[in-house]
């Protein structure tokens, strides 16, 4: 089990952003991602992706971080770019404990530094979190993102020019 906790949510500023990390997160390997700010709207438009492209995620708004950190029973990671290098830092997750990823949105307060067993670094300078978490998740997942099947209404299938795209309701019309 792979979660993703996103902290400092701020509505009116972070909803492409944030959005991008949900996208991001379920793409590339995890089961779920937690918001701490309440954002129905994010909810709905992640909800839509899985109903149209597939796949199992679960999406939730409105948590309380902190008390989630505390309570949680596997491993905690928090990406930052005052952590630990990722090739040190991946090598030490126990991939056979449940993992819970901290992505912040503005400064992560202090208390997730000490909470996490590892703080993670994708690198030392400053950088986008969605470019963070993508890095670490196939890192932490040895690529195998890229052989998940979602199932989805919408496939898109590799192309090397072009699009070829794939619904539920052609497969339909071609077999009338």
């Amino acid at each position: 089990m792979i979660s993703i906790l996103r902290i400092g949510h701020r509505i009116r500023r972070d909803k492409r952003i944030t959005t991008h990390v949900c996208l991001v997160a379920r793409m590339f390997g995890a089961d779920e991602i937690l918001i701490d700010t309440k954002d129905d709207r994010i909810e709905e438009n992640i909800r839509s992706v899985c109903k149209r492209f597939g796949g199992p995620f679960h999406v939730q708004t409105g948590i309380n971080a902190l008390q989630y950190v505390k309570k949680w029973k596997g491993t905690i990671v928090h990406l930052t770019m005052y952590g630990e290098k990722l090739n040190t830092a991946i090598k030490e997750i126990d991939k056979t404990k449940d993992l819970l990823v901290i992505v912040g949105a503005e400064k992560v307060p202090f208390e997730y530094y000490e909470l996490a067993d590892i703080n993670v670094s994708v690198g030392n300078q400053p950088h986008s979190e969605v470019a963070a978490l993508a890095v670490f998740l196939d890192r932490h997942t040895n690529g195998s993102w890229q052989e998940k099947i979602f199932n989805g209404k919408i496939i898109i299938n590799p192309s090397r020019k072009g699009k070829d795209v794939q619904t539920l309701e052609d497969e339909l019309d071609d077999s009338l």
